[in-house]
């Protein structure tokens, strides 16, 4: 049984902004995840959300398949996608649904009808703009925690209309007997920037804290009312040159229905991402070459779909 990891809490009323970014260097190096608590997203808009996840997730498949997902939104139906290209499963016991970047010019998310989930769209844009003015207040954190002015990721272009996407998830409880092994989201970490996942208080979301150490060692996180998970994406943890940590995590299956809402905030795809000047040096060069945002998450999720 997986021991439970103690993640750090970043409380964002706090009115020192210095201290707060330092304890957001120490989580982000030590381990790539940590809870934010007093984020101002409200706990009722919360549940409206999942509320209405649920029922979006309760059509029929015929229902769902009518907003299949087409240019990275709408539906991805059960075993869909593999986390983990190693694992022998068939396939992701989850399902969910894709809300891209509402400021899009031609807006290309796909929407169920007012006649079917009625306010369905209201609560799901009401709720992305809310994470995403989170999600940006929080970057400037970051920015300090790396000894950059907090405004850097703003001035470099990643804001310019950044490439945020919204996730609804359900993993459905009963799954039959089957002989492979199931996950509902095998090993992976985040591609992009952050990740700000909010969560029904059902359990399963594990870590493993050391990507190269074999066997893996898995730790539990636990649920803390109105607080969002936060991680590290793989494209942060280029930038800052592997200082910062992108952490292996997975969904395992617990024999109870789980519904989470994940956030993930990317930079505009023409934003340049290379090593930051605060995070090498001589002795320590950059690992990575320069490459545009929208370029390596194109070839991230090309590996996920297989298209």
């Amino acid at each position: 049984m997986a021991k439970t990891l103690e993640l750090p809490i970043i409380d964002f009323a706090s009115s020192d902004r210095n201290s707060t970014a330092h304890s957001i260097r120490q989580a982000c190096v030590e381990c790539g995840f940590f809870y934010l608590v007093n984020h101002g997203v409200e706990d009722k808009l919360l549940q409206k959300v999942l509320e209405g996840s649920k029922a979006f997730f309760s059509l029929s498949l015929e229902e769902k398949m009518k907003l299949a997902r087409k240019e990275h939104r709408g539906y991805t139906p059960l075993y869909a996608e593999k986390l983990d290209p190693s694992s022998s499963s068939r396939g992701d016991s989850k399902e969910s649904f894709y809300i891209g970047p509402l400021e899009d010019i031609g807006d290309l998310n796909q929407w169920p009808s007012e006649e079917v989930l009625p306010s369905w769209r209201s609560t799901m844009e009401d709720y992305y703009k809310r994470v995403l003015n989170a999600g940006e207040r929080l970057i400037s954190l970051i920015a300090l925690a790396l000894n950059l002015d907090e405004n850097f990721f703003s001035d470099v272009g990643a804001f310019n209309l950044p490439n945020a996407f919204l996730r609804l998830l359900h993993y459905p409880g009963e799954l039959g007997a089957s002989s492979e092994e199931i996950y509902g989201a095998s090993a992976h970490s985040d591609y992009g920037m952050i990740t700000l996942l909010a969560t029904d208080g059902i359990g399963g979301l594990q870590v493993c804290r050391d990507k190269i150490k074999e066997p893996r060692d898995w730790e539990d996180v636990q649920y803390i009312p109105g607080a969002f998970i936060v991680n590290i994406g793989d494209m942060m943890e280029r930038w800052t040159n592997c200082l910062f940590r992108s952490t292996l995590h997975r969904v395992m299956p617990t024999g109870q229905e789980r519904y989470s809402v994940a956030f993930f905030l990317d930079p505009n795809p023409d934003c340049v991402v290379e090593c930051l000047k605060s995070c090498c040096n001589k002795s320590t060069p950059p690992r990575y070459p320069p490459i545009r945002s929208g370029d390596y998450l194109k070839e991230r999720l090309k590996l996920t779909y297989g298209s």
